[in-house]
C-alpha cells in the first residue's frame, strides 16, 4: 500500500524515533509500503518517520544511481535500530533533496565516511563501513531517524531565504505526484 509522505513541519519529522523489537507490530507489511511508497514517489531512501512512524527504520535502493556511483551496484537494504558510531572526514558538500521537502534540492555538507551498526529485517546485526555516495544516502536516512532535515544542515542565510518556499510546502501549495500529508494545509470551505 502506498503511504502518504508526510511534508516539511510535521511534527514527526523532529522527533527523535525510537528503537523497535522484533515484535514491533505489522513490521514486516510496513517494510513493504515503505519500498512501495519509495518506488512510487522516485526516492533512493525512505525513512519511517517520512510516512509519520516515529521508529529507527530506514530503506534505501541506491541502484538508480549507478551510472554515477558505481559502489551502489545492487545496494538495497532494510536499516532496523540504526546507529552511526563513526564518521570520517573529509566533508563533502553536493546537492540533496528529499520527498518530505518536494521541489527544493540544496547543497549539503555531509562526512564521506561512516560506520553503522544495525538490524536488517530478519534482526541479524551488522556493523558496517561505508564511503562516498552510500555513506551520504545513509546519512540523510539516517538523519530522519534523528529528527534532521537536510535543510537544518545549510547555512542559517540560506534557509532563512528557503522559509517562504518551505511554509508553501507545509501548507500543501506545492506540485507532488504522489500521496503527502500537510501539516498546515488550510481545509478549504465550500
Amino acid at each position: 500500500m502506498i503511504l502518504p509522505v508526510v511534508a516539511y513541519g510535521h511534527p514527526t519529522l523532529k522527533k527523535v524515533a525510537e528503537d523497535i523489537s522484533p515484535d514491533y507490530p505489522n513490521l514486516q507489511k510496513l517494510i513493504e509500503d515503505m519500498w512501495e511508497t519509495m518506488y512510487h514517489a522516485n526516492g533512493v531512501g525512505l525513512a519511517a518517520p517520512q510516512v509519520n512512524h516515529s521508529i529507527r527504520l530506514f530503506v534505501i535502493d541506491a541502484t538508480p544511481y549507478v551510472e554515477d556511483f558505481e559502489e551502489v551496484k545492487d545496494f538495497k537494504k532494510v536499516f532496523i535500530n540504526a546507529h552511526i558510531t563513526e564518521m570520517y572526514d573529509p566533508e563533502i558538500v553536493m546537492n540533496e533533496g528529499c520527498l518530505s521537502i518536494p521541489g527544493l534540492n540544496e547543497e549539503v555538507p555531509r562526512k564521506d565516511g561512516i560506520m553503522i551498526s544495525y538490524v536488517d529485517e530478519h534482526f541479524q546485526p551488522h556493523t558496517e563501513r561505508y564511503n562516498g555516495f552510500i555513506a551520504r544516502v545513509i546519512q540523510h536516512e539516517y538523519d530522519h531517524i534523528d529528527g534532521v532535515l537536510y535543510v537544518d544542515r545549510i547555512a542559517a542565510f540560506r534557509k532563512m531565504l528557503l522559509k517562504g518556499k518551505l511554509r508553501d510546502i507545509s501548507e500543501g501549495n506545492v506540485d507532488v505526484e504522489y500521496r503527502m500529508l500537510f501539516p498546515q494545509a488550510r481545509r478549504k470551505s465550500r
